[in-house]
């Protein structure tokens, strides 16, 4: 009778294991788009500071056209990225873009001191930290995933259900390492 429950009780305790092994890792994963889906809400909403922080410094800075157009052709290269490492690529790109619209207005003394500008950079660095945040949450939430379905026993659990390492927001240059410095 014991023997019998024993034989019983041990495949039962298994497919229970499994069963929540997968449920886990399932949550992980939805964890790891959630993280994701929240640094692109930061992003839509820098993409969205931006035209209005281009439109302004138009105003000042007419014959700076071409700078205006690097910002913008950045954002839409930004805004087209599909995954966390084109992201990555693309947000390096924009960020140095705006680097030289900020340096731009060193030029224009006005400019410096519209209430628009101000408030539209304000914005901005607000923005940028949030996206910081939300990266460092992404990538903390990545890395938790990822150490759980390489980890034994779960990575046989994950093997068998096709879970796969979710990547991670980096930066991927030295140059590009910098803090965003915004000086006035």
């Amino acid at each position: 009778m014991i023997a019998t429950l024993i034989v019983i009780a041990i495949p039962v305790l298994f497919v229970l294991w499994i069963i929540m092994a997968y449920n886990g890792l399932v949550a992980w994963r939805n964890q790891v788009k959630n993280a994701w889906s929240q640094i692109d809400v930061q992003l839509k909403r820098r993409y969205d500071l931006i035209p209005n922080l281009v439109e302004t410094v138009k105003g000042y800075a007419k014959h700076e056209q071409g700078t205006l157009e690097k910002v913008i052709q950045a954002r839409n290269m930004a805004m087209s990225a599909h995954n966390p490492k084109e992201a990555a690529q693309a947000e390096n790109v924009l960020q140095g873009t705006l680097k030289s619209l900020f340096a731009l207005s060193e030029s224009y003394p006005d400019l410096k001191a519209n209430q628009n500008f101000l408030g539209l950079q304000e914005e901005l660095t607000s923005t940028e930290n949030k996206i910081s945040f939300a990266r460092q949450f992404y990538n903390d939430t990545t890395n938790k995933f990822n150490t759980l379905i390489q980890s034994f026993p779960k990575n046989i659990i994950a093997g068998i259900f096709k879970f796969e390492a979710a990547q991670l927001f980096e930066v991927e240059a030295p140059e590009e390492r910098k803090a965003v410095k915004v000086q006035f």
